[in-house]
């Protein structure tokens, strides 16, 4: 059988300000705060990752703040939308919600579906659809509740400065199916029940720039370390050139940008947020890799505070 991904692990976004993250993704959206830490690479700065109660992949979005970043603009060689899915039925409390909170939304249809399409205050572009498949969420926060919550992403839509290129890719390495093609989108499926459904424009669009309010890279999964390097094997069999695998604490990674300037990352979905916090503490202390931990106080001095809160709004 050849191998496939089950879909999306993990997307990852420029955001400036740190605290009104967390209060639109977990205040708004009712999404937990799994894991604070901060940016490997630049300690100076957070990395914070939200997703359902356990941060299971395919529920995995995480977010670089850097408080004085350029604004990006979404284009090409991005991921242009994060879809979220929320059980057969809620769609009606998530319209109530956006309401009630101010938040402009449109209401639109593709592919027989409706969406929920709304930005966050960075204006990353985000939408929202009722699918049947995908585990239900046990996690309920501020006027969420887990009945109505949302269960992890539905998918992306991805823009591709190359788009048949980035199609054949998803085909013919990822292992996703092509499902048909509707006004100016592709859709592609992969195998797993959440974060499977990723749709790519037909027609080339002008690239974008980095910056807060864009993506940064969309990760996919690996079923573990053996397929992951399986998975870096087959990119570079395609004519790619994958980094060596890093190690990121709460799974493994390469990385590679494919040829419509999209940066793919592979993920494995172990070891899991829960490797150095207890279950029911996830998200409520900055944990720092073992090489940073001598530098603590001088990190966690240079961090602004955030806090995960109840929106006035929902405290009424």
């Amino acid at each position: 059988m050849a191998q496939q991904t089950a879909g999306i692990h993990h997307i990852t976004a420029f955001v400036r300000n740190a605290q009104e993250t967390v209060d639109f993704y977990s205040g708004v959206l009712g999404l937990r705060l799994v894991k604070k830490t901060i940016n490997f690479d630049a300690p100076e700065v957070y990395h914070l990752y939200f997703g359902d109660e356990a941060g299971s992949p395919g529920t995995i979005i995480t977010f670089f703040p850097w408080a004085h970043s350029r604004k990006g603009q979404i284009g090409a060689g991005q991921v242009g939308t994060t879809t979220y899915a929320v059980p057969v039925g809620a769609f009606g409390f998530w319209q109530e919600r956006l309401t009630k909170l101010q938040i402009p939304f449109t209401l639109t249809q593709r592919f027989s579906e409706s969406y929920l399409e709304f930005v966050d205050p960075d204006g990353l572009q985000i939408e929202i659809v009722e699918r049947g498949k995908g585990a239900p969420s046990t996690w309920s926060f501020g006027g969420v509740p887990a009945e109505k919550a949302i269960k992890g992403f539905g998918g992306a839509i991805l823009y591709s400065g190359a788009p048949d290129k980035t199609a054949r890719l998803l085909e013919q390495v990822m292992g996703l199916r092509k499902y048909g093609t509707e006004g100016p989108y592709a859709r592609f499926i992969a195998s797993g029940e959440l974060g499977n459904i990723i749709d790519v424009n037909i027609a080339a669009m002008p690239m974008g720039h980095g910056g807060a309010g864009t993506v940064h890279h969309i990760a996919w999964r690996a079923a573990d370390d053996a397929d992951h390097l399986n998975w870096r094997n087959k990119v570079i069999e395609t004519g790619f050139q994958p980094t060596p695998v890093i190690d990121r604490q709460y799974f493994n990674a390469i990385y590679f940008r494919e040829a419509g300037g999209i940066l793919f990352e592979i993920a494995t979905d172990p070891p899991g947020f829960a490797r150095d916090e207890d279950p029911d503490q996830l998200g409520e202390h900055l944990m720092l890799p073992s090489w940073l931990e001598e530098k603590r106080a001088d990190i966690e001095a240079n961090l602004p505070p955030i806090e995960v809160r109840v929106l006035e709004e929902d405290s009424k």
